[in-house]
């Protein structure tokens, strides 16, 4: 017979977690959060300040399941205190490419001498800024900060040419966490 998983996640002071269905919202003082933990066999529920995720048999696929929820949470919780940074580089060897935010977009002009702007929109809940060489991608969700950094970085990739040549782009050089 299977044990019964139940890990339980205490909030911070300043953050409060509420459940409408399977949608738990996390807010905090730089933010709020929300997202959907669907599972038939994993159930989340608020009580004080703790968020509680329990699982009726223990096999090894429910583990996995709530260990993915307990760091969703734990980022989300982080994430509302501190948002998430991403650092982007700015690298122009043979044009001199212009990079800005303008209103919800993110557009590179002049990217290996290309005529026409290459752009992408900003997803909401994050918050995209160029100073100089650097870009920076800030969000309290996690998962939205990490997906705007890749799109800003895919968005400048080359081909028809030698890479190891034509170094243009946006590259990122720091995750949230961790130096790459």
């Amino acid at each position: 017979m299977k044990n019964t998983i139940r890990r339980e996640i205490a909030l911070d002071q300043g953050v409060t977690a509420t459940l409408h269905g399977s949608v738990l919202t996390i807010k905090g003082p730089r933010g709020e959060v929300m997202q959907d933990f669907t599972h038939p066999k994993v159930t989340v529920a608020v009580e004080g300040t703790k968020v509680v995720l329990t699982a009726s048999r223990g096999t090894k696929k429910e583990k996995t399941i709530v260990g993915s929820f307990e760091s969703h949470i734990l980022n989300s919780v982080k994430g509302v205190q501190e948002p998430h940074l991403y650092k982007l580089k700015i690298c122009s060897g043979h044009f001199p490419m212009s990079v800005a935010v303008a209103g919800a977009e993110f557009v590179i002009k002049n990217f290996l001498g290309e005529s026409v702007p290459r752009k992408v929109g900003i997803l909401p809940g994050s918050t995209v800024e160029v100073k100089e060489k650097e870009i920076t991608v800030t969000s309290p969700d996690k998962d939205i900060a990490g997906q705007m950094a890749a799109r800003i970085e895919s968005l400048c990739r080359i081909t028809q040419r030698d890479r190891r040549i034509f170094q243009d782009g946006c590259y990122i050089i720091h995750k949230a966490g961790k130096d790459i």
